[in-house]
């Protein structure tokens, strides 16, 4: 992480980048409820707006989200093409599981300001 970059955010800036990186969690959080659409609106966002957190702490939760989001997609393709034989809805479940892992880490460490530990991304 680069402090530099750091320093020339504002703890404005700052504070609502952290409040649009919640949003993006909630988004995920969402779309195991409301199915995909709250997942791309998330990962929407982590795109529009990834330059702005670039060399913050908040941009390693920029690319878990963005992974979290390519991941389950896969996930739930091979989950839906695998259906038919069976082991579908094991993938299914495992995805579903490995997504509300991925958002409880991550906004864990989002709520305490702490980057993602870049070991377990």
């Amino acid at each position: 992480m680069n402090n530099l970059a750091t320093e020339q955010k504002d703890p404005d800036q700052l504070r609502e980048l952290k409040r649009l990186t919640t949003t993006v969690y909630l988004c995920q959080a969402l779309s195991l409820i409301f199915a995909a659409l709250p997942l791309l609106v998330g990962v929407a966002i982590n795109f529009y707006k990834r330059n702005e957190v670039q060399g913050t702490w908040l941009e390693s939760h920029f690319n878990w989200q963005i992974k979290t989001c390519w991941v389950a997609i896969a996930g739930i393709a091979v989950s839906g093409l695998t259906f038919a034989m069976g082991i579908g809805i094991f993938t299914l479940f495992m995805t579903i599981f490995w997504m509300v892992y991925r958002i409880t880490i991550g906004w864990n460490a989002l709520t305490a300001s702490k980057p993602i530990n870049n070991k377990i991304n």
